[in-house]
């Protein structure tokens, strides 16, 4: 197997999942240990190996050699003869289309989840019913719901099975923006209420950072990069596979106060201040912000007669030549760090060196509701529900 991609876990149970697996021209190797709670992310391009990744976790494929593990209980181990089928691994597992039963309304899919469940109740009907805003809905049937309504539904028909795991494969993919902006909220909220691990599967970098806590690069079938999200994000090296124009920095905030007269938020972290557009969130609230390192601009002194609020001061700590004329400056700002992607032709004109003292400025406009987001699970206001 490849060398492990992953930082330890030390303490609590964990996911442990190390298995090969040729499918073709795509051959898996997969060596990750995740979180037992939370919501981890598996990220990458189309093809990467995603899906065949979460489909052996779940019993659908059947791995050459290797384990899968969830807690203390395991799920496939070649070298002990142990391959659980899919209906005894306590699996929920929620698609891209919700595949609905078009003759049953909403609560009748639900019950059907119900009915499928092992072991111990810890999801109750009623509280899938309120996280997931679906009283409203229960005497519909699916051809009556928006797309967004119908995930929805599909995620408390997988919670109702009681799982051990919850696994998401591009939930939200074929939905349009404003739906997607209807089911974040509820997704955000369910892992944290149900206390349940979730893979989530995405090659959305919006939805990742917004969602998860623990990030897994797959790439060519390989788990190349896995370890705390905020970290991941903040590696020069993993670049290329995030995204020239994606890649960037995340950073943990807290709101700190809002300015009514311009529309603004002031979010404070540990080595300073953002200003952004208006989130509707509570001071004291956690949110967490994604900076993209092509919106970054650096200065040798701080700018006085300059349109850009938002300016860090911090030293080099890396320069990453990237394709072409870019650069890719990893900036220490103390406790966190901030990337900007430049020239070639700006670092040599700067005479950028590592351990200068630079000023990293972010346009206010460039942190919109998309880069900005709960940094735990929140309560979606009560009008979120419509379709």
């Amino acid at each position: 197997m490849a060398a492990p991609a992953r930082a330890a876990l030390a303490g609590a149970a964990v996911i442990e999942l190390r298995f090969r697996k040729r499918l073709g021209a795509l051959g898996l190797d997969v060596d990750v240990e995740l979180p037992s709670q939370g919501i981890s992310a598996l990220f990458g391009r189309s093809g990467a190996g995603k899906t065949s990744l979460v489909n052996a976790v779940a019993g659908i494929i059947s791995p050459d050699d290797g384990i899968i593990r969830v807690g203390d209980r395991v799920f496939f181990d070649r070298a002990r003869g142990i391959d659980l089928p899919l209906e005894q691994r306590g699996i929920g597992y929620v698609f891209q289309d919700a595949r609905l039963f078009p003759h049953l309304n909403v609560a009748g899919n639900l019950r059907y989840g119900l009915k499928r469940a092992r072991g111990t109740q810890a999801v109750d009907w009623t509280g899938v019913i309120d996280v997931l805003g679906l009283a409203h809905l229960l005497d519909r049937r699916p051809h009556h719901l928006s797309g967004g309504e119908r995930q929805r539904v599909a995620l408390g028909r997988a919670l109702l099975r009681q799982p051990a795991l919850l696994l998401m494969d591009e939930p939200l993919a074929s939905l349009d923006a404003p739906r997607k902006a209807e089911v974040l909220p509820y997704i955000e909220r369910l892992a944290h209420e149900f206390e349940l691990p979730v893979l989530y599967v995405s090659h959305s970098i919006d939805e990742v950072t917004r969602l998860a806590r623990h990030l897994v690069i797959v790439s060519e079938g390989r788990t190349v990069a896995s370890g705390e999200l905020a970290h991941i994000m903040s590696l020069p090296e993993h670049s290329p596979l995030v995204g020239r124009y994606e890649a960037g920095s995340v950073i943990d905030c807290a709101v700190a106060q809002h300015d009514d007269h311009y529309g603004m938020t002031t979010l404070r972290f540990a080595d300073g201040q953002i200003r952004v557009p208006r989130v509707d969130l509570a001071a004291g609230t956690p949110v967490r912000v994604r900076i993209r390192a092509r919106d970054v601009a650096l200065a040798l002194t701080q700018p006085v007669d300059v349109s850009i609020t938002n300016q860090l001061a911090g030293h080099v700590l890396s320069m990453t030549p990237r394709e072409g004329p870019y650069v890719d400056v990893a900036v220490d700002l103390g406790s966190t760090s901030i990337r900007a992607l430049i020239t070639r032709e700006s670092c040599d004109r700067l005479q950028l060196a590592i351990g200068m003292r630079v000023w990293a400025m972010v346009k206010s406009v460039a942190l919109d509701s998309r880069s900005v987001g709960f940094a735990r699970q929140a309560r979606p206001k009560p009008d979120a529900a419509a379709g």
